[in-house]
């Protein structure tokens, strides 16, 4: 089952459906965000979403899931193909472009939910690709 959530969490996440990626998670999930605040709560989660729905449009490939044999943890590395539709604060104009970049997220899971969710690309590679 936790892959299955994992799996759910990521295809809605590529269809861009807010409420069905935070029916994925615990309502105290732990949002580990790359070089940012961990943010605690499902609210924040959408409010961190709902942003990168305004500055990013990215879709998610060569997805490989991994899980602990407890079903406890799990990881997935994927590539993040992006456009950069709006212009994020402190980060290089935002002109519609394009960017692709490996990236990884770690969970914690629990009763069949994600209680923590850990996000880490490169920045300094995306912010090449844009600038």
């Amino acid at each position: 089952m936790s892959r299955d959530t994992i799996q759910t969490y990521f295809d809605a996440f590529n269809a861009g459906d807010t409420p069905a990626m935070l029916d994925c998670l615990t309502e105290d999930v732990a949002h580990h965000v790359n070089e940012g605040q961990v943010r605690i709560g499902k609210e924040k989660f959408g409010d961190f979403c709902d942003h990168m729905s305004r500055c990013y449009a990215e879709n998610l490939t060569d997805m490989v899931i991994f899980l602990s044999e407890d079903g406890t943890r799990a990881a997935a590395e994927y590539t993040v193909n992006g456009t950069y539709k709006a212009t994020d604060a402190g980060l290089p104009e935002a002109t519609g472009q394009t960017y692709k970049l490996p990236a990884g997220s770690f969970f914690s899971l629990q009763d069949g939910k994600i209680s923590r969710v850990v996000t880490y690309y490169n920045l300094a590679d995306w912010v090449r690709q844009v600038s």
